[in-house]
C-alpha cells in the first residue's frame, strides 16, 4: 500500500500532521470496506427473505445462507480490539433500506422461477416487516 509508505516517510521526516492525514485515510478506507461487505451481506440475506415471504416456504439452502449472511454481518460489524460496532443499529437499518433495492430484482429472478417482475413480487410481501425481521436477525 502506498499509504503505509507515505505514512512511514511522513512519521521519519517529522511530518505528523501529515502522518495524522495518512491515518485518518486509512481509516476511511477501512470502514468502506467494512461497509461494503456488510451492504453485501444485507443483500443476500434479503434476498432470502424475500423470496421466503413471497412463496410462503424455506429450504434448507436458503436457511443456511440467511444463517450465514447474518454471522457475517455481525462478524464484520465488530470492531475486535476496541470493542464496539463500526455501524450503528440506525445505520444498520439505513443500510438494510438501500440493500433491500438492490436484492428485490435478484429475488424476483429467484422467487417463482422468475415469473413475477419486480413490481409483482413487492405487491406480494411487506417490504417493512421482511426488514424488520432481517434487523431481528442481525440484533441477535
Amino acid at each position: 500500500m502506498d499509504e503505509l509508505l507515505e505514512l512511514r516517510q511522513a512519521i521519519t521526516e517529522g511530518r505528523y500532521a501529515d502522518a495524522l492525514h495518512i491515518v485518518d485515510e486509512l481509516d476511511e478506507m477501512a470502514r468502506d470496506d467494512k461497509t461494503n461487505k456488510i451492504f453485501s451481506f444485507m443483500e443476500i440475506l434479503l434476498i432470502h427473505l424475500i423470496k421466503k415471504s413471497a412463496e410462503q416456504r424455506t429450504t434448507r439452502s436458503w436457511e443456511n445462507s440467511i444463517n450465514h449472511a447474518v454471522a457475517q454481518i455481525q462478524r464484520t460489524n465488530k470492531r475486535r480490539k476496541s470493542g464496539g460496532f463500526y455501524q450503528t443499529n440506525a445505520e444498520l437499518l439505513e443500510t438494510l433500506h438501500e440493500a433491500f433495492v438492490l436484492a428485490l430484482p435478484q429475488a424476483a429472478i429467484e422467487a417463482f422461477e422468475g415469473t413475477l417482475s419486480d413490481d409483482e413480487l413487492l405487491a406480494k410481501i411487506d417490504r417493512n416487516q421482511i426488514i424488520g425481521e432481517a434487523m431481528r436477525f442481525i440484533e441477535h
